[in-house]
């Protein structure tokens, strides 16, 4: 999320997990691997992603691939948080005030329209909160932002809006700047495949497979956009992607690894991103504790990040400056022989070592995902375990993210990534560890109510309360094997000036990309 100076708004949040790319338009015969250049005109920003977007609905913007296309770019929330800073700031809200220990009054930007024209009103966003956590869509922000919350919005007039919750809830205003507002026009009932916000740009054309172009909205009401459109490809490759910006076949290429070829059009910048190993503990052998224990012993962090993406090894899923991060908590040692004695420990104790564990991996996840999963399948390897991968792309691979889960799949490690753009561990703790969790595999009661009393503390003692929890999971749950947290790199044009932030890889505000010149 960003803040906005005056009329213009810095980039943003977005949590997230999730992607986009395109595939390239007719041209030459000298572009990137036989691709065709996008080919347009310099007043259109060039944009290659490393996936196409699974879906450009609203209320699943919270996954990366589609947020990073979607949020502040189409759509908009109403409120924001400033990465830099942690401060949540206005967007289509002015300013929001708790009115009781369950309610608050949100006033509304005036002047604001949609993208089809109709004005922005206080019954559009009740609309929008009302679709997103309360409908048959089964949004990836409800399960994520909101869980079991129950959560009521009204409008009082065109300029304000009530929202109440069943509990008490002292982040209300951080958990709806993940919902993206849309017009009361929008299908209540089913996902939107063009989605129709008030954001800068708005959907041009979208041909699936091929490129996806925004052009930029004329009734915007911040300030406008240097680029008068953009267009997104999507490659797999990233060496490619690299090429094509050093080729001036494009102007931004992100989710690149150092070895891709970038050279001096390369740009690091330290993300929110942690990537990890989801344990499906309610199976054998991983309903052993002492399994899952080995598993983090025999993952080489260090060997991951030195040779194969860029990260620093990491032992909690939320990074530092987000409430309730834990210094305590330190990356697992890499020790293969104490990893390989809790197997055959366990094996003694009759736990069925030899059932094999799949490794779900996602294609694209980041630079170099089936490598690295190939470093932990050998770690697991030599400490006695048997373990085999499985590559996906993006959809098939949500199918094992998000309940409920495919069935009769035996024991599985879960090649994950999470951003916690929020910048508070209640967007990590419930959604991922609770036993409930939209993405959870395995909770304890010990832990639900650590997360539960977490959840209704502030200030100090909410920070408290979720470190708490977090060292309740790393020393006697050992639900996941947590690896690394994850630079990105980025590839950007000569003529193109534009400072990545932690909220870059879930949300890359055109907007805040300009000419160089």
């Amino acid at each position: 999320m960003r803040t906005r100076k005056t009329a213009r708004r810095r980039p943003k949040r977005a949590a997230g997990v999730f992607l986009s790319a395109l595939v390239l338009l007719a041209g030459s015969a000298c572009s990137v691997a036989g691709a065709d250049p996008i080919g347009e005109g310099p007043d259109t920003l060039r944009v290659v992603l490393p996936e196409e977007p699974p879906t450009l609905e609203p209320c699943d913007a919270s996954l990366t691939a589609t947020g990073r296309v979607t949020r502040a770019n189409i759509t908009e929330a109403l409120t924001e948080r400033d990465p830099s800073t942690g401060r949540l700031e206005p967007a289509l809200a002015v300013k929001w005030t708790r009115t009781s220990a369950t309610s608050w009054t949100f006033t509304l930007r005036r002047g604001v329209t949609f993208h089809d024209g109709s004005a922005f009103t206080a019954a559009a966003a009740a609309f929008s909160i009302r679709r997103a956590t309360d409908s048959a869509i089964e949004c990836n922000v409800d399960g994520y932002i909101f869980s079991d919350s129950e959560v009521t919005a009204r409008a009082v007039d065109d300029s304000t809006l009530e929202v109440t919750t069943a509990e008490p809830d002292p982040i209300l205003p951080l958990r709806l700047s993940f919902v993206e507002v849309v017009p009361t026009s929008t299908n209540p009932d089913a996902r939107v495949r063009k989605p129709i916000g008030t954001g800068p740009y708005r959907i041009d054309e979208w041909s699936q497979g091929r490129f996806l172009r925004l052009k930029r909205y004329a009734g915007y009401w911040g300030e406008t956009p240097e680029y008068a459109a953009a267009k997104y490809v999507w490659r797999a490759e990233g060496s490619v992607r690299a090429a094509m910006v050093t080729n001036d076949e494009a102007d931004v290429a992100i989710g690149l690894a150092p070895e891709d070829g970038a050279g001096d059009r390369a740009v690091e910048f330290v993300t929110n991103e942690v990537s990890y190993l989801r344990m499906d503990a309610t199976k054998a052998p991983l309903n052993d504790i002492r399994i899952r224990q080995a598993v983090n012993y025999a993952i080489d962090r260090e060997g991951l990040v030195t040779a194969v993406f860029a990260g620093r090894p990491s032992g909690q899923l939320v990074s530092k400056g987000v409430t309730g991060y834990n210094p305590r908590i330190g990356p697992w040692p890499y020790d293969p022989e104490r990893a390989k004695k809790l197997v055959a420990q366990a094996r003694a104790d009759g736990v069925p070592t030899g059932t094999t564990i799949t490794v779900i991996g996602r294609n694209g996840i980041y630079p170099k995902a089936a490598e690295a999963m190939e470093v932990v399948q050998d770690g697991l390897l030599k400490a006695g375990l048997k373990v085999e991968i499985k590559m996906l792309d993006v959809n098939a691979w949500l199918e094992y993210l998000l309940r409920p889960f495919p069935k009769n799949t035996g024991p599985t490690l879960l090649q994950a990534q999470h951003g916690n753009q929020a910048g508070d561990a209640a967007f990590t703790m419930e959604q991922i560890y609770g036993s409930q969790g939209a993405q959870s595999s395995y909770g304890t009661p010990a832990l639900d109510a650590a997360i539960d009393k977490a959840q209704l503390a502030s200030g100090d003692d909410r920070q408290r309360a979720f470190a708490r929890a977090f060292a309740l999971q790393n020393d006697e749950v050992v639900r996941d094997g947590v690896m690394a947290n994850m630079t990105g790199i980025l590839a950007l044009s000569p003529g193109v000036r534009y400072q990545p932030d932690s909220a870059t890889n879930d949300e890359m505000r055109l907007a805040d990309m300009r000419r160089a010149d």
